[in-house]
C-alpha cells in the first residue's frame, strides 16, 4: 500500500479548524485524523460530532475518527452521521469488540481497533475479518506532543506480518510522536498510515513534513 499521512487535528489551531484542514489538504494529506476524547477513558475532552459536521462540507478528505471513549457503542453512530468515514475504537474499552465492530460496519463506516502501548496484538486474533484498520498507539493516549515509545516497534512488525500473511486489506496506522526522526523505523516496521499532530501543526515548516513522510517510503 502507498503510505498515507493523516494529520491529527488535536494539535491544530482550534480557532480556525477549517483553514487548518485546507492547509493540510494543500500540502498533500491523505486523511484527517480526529482524536475524540471523553474525559473518562482519557483525562482530556476534545471534539464531538457537531464539530465534525461543521467541518465536513469544507473538505473531501477521508475522515478517520479515533474514539478514546469509554462507551463507543453509545457514540459512534453520531460521528458516522456527521460524516466520518472510519471509526476506530479502543480494544481496552469493551468486552464485545466483535459486536461493536459489526455495528459500526452495519452503520456504513469502516471499522478499526486501537491498541495502547501495553495492549498485546493477541486481542486481534478473532476479529481480523472485521477490521479495516489497526491503530498502534506509540504513546499513551490522551495528549498530543508526547515522545515516541520505541518498544512498540516489534508489535507493529508483528501486526504487519499478520496482515500480509492473511492477505487482508487492512491499513496499519501508527499514532504518537511521529516526526522526521521516528518515522523511518515505523515505516520500515510496516505502517501504512502515519498520524502526525505536533510535528505538522506546531513545528517550524511542519506542513512540509506531510510530503516528506510520503517520500520516505520510496527511499527506505
Amino acid at each position: 500500500m502507498a503510505l498515507k499521512v493523516a494529520p491529527s487535528l488535536l494539535s491544530a489551531d482550534f480557532s480556525c479548524l477549517r483553514d487548518e484542514i485546507k492547509k493540510i489538504e494543500e500540502n498533500g494529506a491523505d486523511w484527517v485524523h480526529l482524536d475524540v476524547m471523553d474525559g473518562h477513558f482519557v483525562p482530556s475532552i476534545t471534539i464531538g460530532p457537531v464539530v465534525v459536521q461543521s467541518l465536513r462540507p469544507h473538505t473531501d478528505l477521508f475522515m478517520d475518527a479515533h474514539l478514546m471513549v469509554s462507551e463507543p457503542e453509545d457514540h459512534f453512530k453520531q460521528f458516522i452521521d456527521a460524516g466520518v468515514n472510519l471509526i476506530t475504537i479502543q480494544a481496552e474499552v469493551t468486552a464485545h469488540l466483535d459486536r461493536v465492530l459489526r455495528k459500526i460496519k452495519t452503520a456504513g463506516a469502516k471499522a478499526g481497533v486501537a491498541l495502547n502501548p501495553s495492549t498485546p496484538a493477541s486481542v486481534l486474533e478473532y476479529i481480523w475479518p472485521l477490521l479495516d484498520l489497526v491503530l498502534v498507539m506509540s504513546v499513551n493516549p490522551g495528549a498530543g506532543g508526547q515522545a515516541f515509545i520505541p518498544e512498540v516497534l516489534p508489535k507493529i512488525e508483528y501486526i504487519a506480518r499478520q496482515i500480509s500473511s492473511r492477505k487482508l486489506p487492512i491499513e496499519l496506522e501508527v499514532d504518537g510522536g511521529i516526526n522526521r526522526e521516528t518515522a523511518p523505523a515505523v515505516i520500515r516496521s510496516g505502517a501504512s498510515v502515519l498520524v502526525a499532530g505536533s510535528a505538522v501543526f506546531k513545528a517550524e515548516k511542519g506542513m512540509s513534513l506531510i510530503g516528506d513522510l510520503k517520500k520516505m517510503q520510496n527511499v527506505l
